[in-house]
């Protein structure tokens, strides 16, 4: 390193450090949500800044006699520009906690400033499983991608289904699919084929190929939130939709944002995911009318129920801190349980990720839509990777 370098950086750290601890005497609770709301996968940033939106609008914005404040910046996507928003969030803006994170290259950039500044750092997207143990100051409301993957493997097993090739996007959260679906599918008697598609600009077609060619039972897929769609067509046109392979998956290839623009080609799918917009409970149903209502009748997805449950943990963490941030903020939120609109859910205390149902659904048609329709539940899942 230069030492011109050298100099900038400890000036950088010298600045976090200034600032760790300093947005417990604001008059403010500054919340900085760093999210994609442009790029390839501006569904992600829409849904869950329309959710944070909404949880604010329905719950008030003053705690502990503050008022509170979210200040929503477009990092477009890029791990770059997402470390850069949270520094300036960090320094400039004297957050009480950065939130959102859409892909798993973006919280892993951040965590570490989270853990210089002591800056509580809520992710409410990214789903790779090592993303808390990056930083005591993360915590997850979201999903971790070995709670879905690894009960859905035991369960396909259970199907009778012998051979599956996994066709999953090549990072953080596509690994972890396959690993753990495929570890306990062949831990069940199966037998598994892998393949990885690149994250920018993926073209399935050859990967479809093989698995046309490899003629398995079934084929599990794994893309990131809003790319479904393009994966379902080229699905399609090869013609593997009237193949006899069953198309399998964790819930992202049937996101509910997309579901209807996929069309009838996606009837029959089962996927295995923690919140379907047709959760049949109390909380789901007044969830999904009041964002549909605030939102021209979009109809909210699992990135949704992210950011409100991200707002919920950080406005019941602010109540019991009487506002403070740094690490009483984060003690405040481990342990946390609720009644949120995907069901029971919790916050472990000791790993800071989340415990919650997971749920087998297939696409059905209701009333001329399609949805994802639950019809068996597997309980209260830690992360299996971080199982002692």
């Amino acid at each position: 390193m230069s030492r011109r370098n050298f100099l900038k950086a400890g000036a950088v750290a010298m600045g976090l450090a200034l600032m760790a601890g300093t947005a417990l005497a604001q008059d403010a609770i500054k919340i900085g949500l760093i999210l994609p709301m442009t790029g390839p996968f501006t569904s992600t940033g829409k849904q869950i800044a329309a959710a944070a939106q909404l949880y604010m609008a329905q719950k008030g914005t003053t705690i502990a006699g503050k008022k509170v404040e979210l200040i929503i910046k477009d990092d477009t996507g890029v791990a770059d520009v997402t470390r850069r928003i949270a520094q300036e969030l960090i320094v400039n803006d004297k957050v009480t906690a950065i939130a959102g994170f859409g892909l798993t290259p973006l919280a892993l950039a951040t965590a570490p400033l989270a853990t210089q500044a002591k800056t509580p750092m809520v992710v409410m997207s990214a789903a790779t499983g090592i993303i808390t143990e990056r930083s005591p100051f993360i915590v997850r409301t979201s999903q971790v991608v070995p709670q879905i993957a690894g009960p859905f493997g035991e369960w396909v097993a259970k199907q009778g289904m012998k051979r599956v090739v996994t066709v999953v996007t090549d990072y953080g959260p596509g690994h972890d699919v396959e690993k753990w679906f495929s570890d306990v599918f062949k831990a069940n008697g199966g037998q598994v084929e892998n393949l990885r598609v690149p994250l920018a600009n993926p073209d399935f077609s050859p990967f479809l190929q093989k698995v046309a060619d490899s003629k398995p039972d079934a084929l599990l897929v794994f893309v990131p939130s809003g790319v479904g769609s393009q994966f379902m067509k080229q699905f399609v046109e090869r013609g593997l939709d009237k193949s006899g392979i069953k198309l399998i998956g964790t819930g992202d290839v049937t996101d509910d944002d997309i579901l209807n623009t996929i069309g009838d080609v996606a009837l029959g799918v089962v996927t295995a995911h923690h919140y379907s917009a047709a959760h049949d409970s109390p909380e789901n149903k007044a969830f999904v009318e009041a964002f549909k209502k605030a939102n021209n009748g979009l109809r909210p997805n699992f990135m949704a129920v992210g950011g409100y449950d991200g707002m919920h943990a950080l406005y019941e963490g602010l109540k019991k801190t009487n506002g403070a941030g740094g690490e009483a903020l984060v003690e405040a939120m481990k342990g946390l349980s609720w009644m949120s609109p995907r069901g029971p859910m919790s916050i472990d205390k000791n790993t800071r990720d989340i415990i919650q149902n997971v749920y087998i659904r297939k696409v059905e048609k209701v009333g001329g839509e399609l949805f994802n329709i639950e019809f068996a539940t597997i309980p209260n899942v830690k992360d299996p990777s971080k199982a002692k």
